[in-house]
């Protein structure tokens, strides 16, 4: 059930990256890591539901990722890329090529992998410790080195930066996840009014969901979505190991399986993310009410010249 949960979870949450996505890659590029950007797109019809739907699959993410560990539930929470790319393909219109059907075998294949060597492995070990915190902290300054980079750069580098960052970001969020919804199963819920997890949760919430709709904006989803869908399990495996002690399989079969699905998920990814049905929505015409900017959707207006009359030689400008 938990499982299944999951995969739910990571079905909803493409869906709502995808309608979220189609919203701020037309928002203006000069909106870029400002508040602005999201006071544009709460005026966008698509971008508050595909706001909602993510709310329902963060929502199921939360109970799932308080039931099990977060080495099984990251690979499981990035099978969103697979249900993004089922609904690119009739919003964009654009078929799906065997190369996108190949990924998406090998993605699957990959969680697979990667959900057998954990759920199987027999020799293992554990060595978290919750004094591993300030880990945290050490992805979320790898985080801002990427953001920082991404703000220098322009097009789809931007996104793909910014992209690795909110997924570190969001790797982080899982873990305060998993420690919220332990403290609930522990103590009463007003524990939760003087636990820092919970305000540590809603910052890194907060700012992962801002710099996800900043590199959604910056160029086409292909350019963004695998960075996330990649960096967030790598935090959040690394998290679960340091800090909850997650076990760890230590046997040549099983670390050769764990090798092999890591290989699959990262190939599969990068290859369902060049799909051209997600490169293809930023040029779908906007339905929220908002016109395309000019130069991105259609051809730039063209611009009469300023007629200056003059007499005598143009010393003396005309009046009227």
């Amino acid at each position: 059930m938990t499982i299944a949960l999951c995969l739910l979870s990571a079905m909803v949450l493409g869906v709502g990256f995808v309608l979220q996505q189609h919203a701020a890659e037309q928002a203006p590029k000069a909106y870029f890591l400002r508040l602005r950007l999201i006071t544009d797109l709460m005026r966008r019809p698509r971008w508050l539901l595909g706001m909602g739907v993510m709310g329902i699959g963060q929502l199921l993410s939360a109970w799932a990722v308080g039931h099990m560990v977060l080495s099984l539930y990251e690979p499981l929470l990035a099978m969103n890329l697979i249900f993004a790319l089922a609904l690119a393909v009739p919003l964009s219109g654009q078929p799906l090529r065997a190369t996108e059907v190949i990924g998406a075998l090998m993605l699957s294949g990959g969680v697979a992998a990667l959900s057998l060597a954990h759920t199987v492995g027999t020799d293992s070990t554990s060595f978290g410790s919750p004094a591993a915190w300030p880990a945290a902290a050490a992805i979320a300054a790898v985080a801002y080195v990427f953001i920082h980079a991404g703000r220098l750069r322009s097009g789809q580098l931007r996104a793909t930066l910014t992209g690795t960052g909110t997924g570190l970001v969001f790797g982080i969020s899982d873990a305060l996840t998993r420690r919220v919804m332990e403290i609930m199963d522990t103590h009463p819920f007003v524990t939760l009014f003087t636990s820092w997890p919970v305000y540590c949760l809603v910052a890194s919430s907060v700012i992962g969901l801002w710099l996800m709709e900043n590199s959604f904006s910056a160029a086409p989803l292909h350019a963004s979505l695998p960075a996330i869908t990649a960096a967030e399990p790598v935090a959040g495996i690394l998290l679960g190991v340091v800090v909850f002690g997650d076990v760890v399989s230590l046997s040549p079969g099983m670390l050769a399986l764990q090798a092999a699905g890591i290989v699959a998920l990262v190939t599969g990814v990068i290859m369902v993310a060049r799909a051209p049905c997600l490169s293809s929505l930023r040029h779908m015409p906007a339905r929220s009410g908002h016109p395309a900017p000019p130069g991105r959707y259609g051809p730039e207006p063209s611009r009469a010249p300023a007629v200056m009359a003059a007499s005598d030689g143009g010393s003396r400008p005309t009046h009227g």
